[in-house]
């Protein structure tokens, strides 16, 4: 199968691609992507009609897409992955392949592994997703419900390119009362020695790598990061790693689109909260965003949004073709971009296009 190098469809920052990824990051230059950002099928135990490979499989499955990944990714690039775990077949016991995945990617190169770092992990935590495996969780009440997937943020150099300050969010109301007040320098029960600087406004809490979405979940794919309602030595230092955030909206723009066009909306569709956190913290306003599992193109709409050029592939033509509603003109931003966000003017567009089909794809 010949792939020609034109997108299905294109926005001002970004362009979307039919076709098999592996084909496609083929004509992509070495180091040009600055996040790969994605979603991959799951080894699920029950099929899912997206496509999944068993859990037997899918380290070697996935290493011809890591072998791109690592090669098109810049110095200072960043590969984050959302991937559910799976249970073993017939028995309550849960399978490795997803800490054997991130172990061959981290392996040494000169060992067979890919060579990527470790940058951290994060959780997405889905509180609407059903309780199962039923067998062990409602029918016999062995195990408690799988509602977590692990995110693994991996790079090809300890320190790739991310900033934190770019994710800050709002300070907890103990913690504005604190800076209004001030705070006296102690040593904490736990041995912490908190100095005077813990009193400073730093303009907002540094995000835990935990996200939240529950009180918000009135809005389209919502989640935020989890604010620390109680002085904590973690109230300004750190993030944590559950990002909690429902993919369940049956009414939001996607699905009412998809149903008054007729197409085939994406059953596992990507939350906001995740890209828009992942895309935040680890690029820049120009910076290129590849998803390689599109779906239906929750990074590119994001990364859109916050004004960051991007690429999506998808195998499934009905997924991209209902993804292109995303970008409808009357469609909703779903997330608002931060006011100090530059303006990208029409040549800078024109760049843009140019780059993301010369330069990166070049023409047949």
């Amino acid at each position: 199968m010949i792939i020609k190098n034109e997108p299905y469809y294109q926005t001002k920052l970004g362009a979307a691609y039919l076709g098999n990824s592996l084909e496609l990051m083929a004509n992509i230059p070495d180091e040009s992507i600055d996040l790969i950002c994605t979603s991959p099928p799951f080894a699920l135990v029950r099929k899912k009609e997206y496509g999944n490979v068993d859990a037997d499989q899918y380290v070697e499955w996935f290493k011809d897409f890591a072998i791109h990944f690592h090669r098109i990714l810049k110095p200072t690039g960043s590969l984050v992955i959302d991937i559910g775990g799976s249970w073993i077949k017939g028995k309550p016991v849960r399978s490795l392949y997803h800490f054997e995945l991130v172990i061959a990617l981290c392996k040494a190169q000169k060992k067979g592994g890919l060579g990527f770092y470790l940058a951290q992990e994060l959780y997405w935590y889905n509180p609407a997703k059903l309780p199962t495996p039923a067998e062990w969780v409602t029918v016999r009440r062995e195990r408690v419900k799988d509602a977590v997937n692990t995110i693994w943020w991996l790079s090809k150099d300890p320190h790739p390119k991310a900033n934190n300050r770019r994710v800050l969010k709002p300070y907890s109301q103990a913690m504005k009362n604190l800076l209004k007040n001030g705070y006296k320098p102690k040593l904490r029960p736990s041995g912490h020695d908190i100095s005077h600087k813990f009193g400073n406004d730093r303009g907002g809490a540094i995000p835990p790598n935990i996200i939240d979405g529950r009180n918000h979940q009135e809005k389209e794919e919502m989640g935020q990061p989890t604010m620390i309602t109680a002085i904590s030595d973690d109230d300004l230092i750190q993030s944590v790693n559950l990002i909690s955030a429902s993919n369940t909206a049956s009414n939001d723009y996607y699905q009412k689109r998809c149903k008054e066009e007729g197409f085939k909306p994406h059953p596992a569709r990507f939350p906001q909260a995740l890209p828009e956190f992942i895309i935040n913290l680890c690029t820049e306003v120009g910076d290129i965003v590849l998803d390689p599992f599109a779906g239906s193109n929750m990074t590119g709409r994001i990364a859109e949004t916050l004004q960051r050029r991007w690429l999506a592939f998808e195998m499934d033509i009905d997924y991209l073709k209902s993804s292109q509603l995303r970008f409808e003109e009357n469609a909703p931003l779903i997330v608002e971009p931060p006011s100090d966000l530059p303006v990208i003017h029409s040549e800078d567009i024109n760049s843009n296009q140019q780059a993301l089909q010369l330069g990166l794809f070049g023409t047949n």
